[in-house]
């Protein structure tokens, strides 16, 4: 059954620490600019909230079921990778590195900015509760 909190937040619940992750990822491209043969790194966004919710649902593959305690609770460890992706160039490297430091601060900025609208959305909804329990 589906907690009652997390349903109340609804999709930034989920989405929160997935663009944190993704914003993990496009930093650390930032960082292997000059580094020799780093293949740039993304994270599938679409697919992994999706994961997030059908796991917050109680699934996290349709018709799945979980056998032991930790089994779809690792579903998510996007080290493991089923969302994290490594990155085509855009211009080929001589050096095999496939990281556009321009495209990686846009991306970022723009990660940023989901970021932000996402701990927006959380601050109203905590807001509105606290408002509900004060009565203010």
């Amino acid at each position: 059954m589906p907690d009652p909190i997390s349903t109340y937040f609804g999709v930034h619940a989920d989405a929160l620490p997935l663009r944190e992750q993704r914003m993990k990822l496009l930093a650390s491209n930032l960082a292997n600019a000059d580094t020799p043969g780093y293949q740039a790194q993304d994270l599938d966004f679409d697919a992994a909230l999706a994961a997030a919710r059908r796991q917050r649902e109680g699934s996290a593959v349709p018709g799945a079921r979980a056998t032991h305690e930790r089994h779809l609770g690792d579903a998510l460890d996007l080290g493991a990778a089923p969302f994290r992706f490594a990155r085509p160039a855009g211009q080929p490297s001589l050096d095999g590195n496939t990281v556009d430091p321009d495209a990686e601060r846009a991306a970022y900025g723009r990660a940023a900015l989901e970021y932000r609208a996402s701990l927006s959305f959380l601050e109203s909804k905590v807001r509105t509760l606290l408002t509900a329990i004060t009565g203010q």
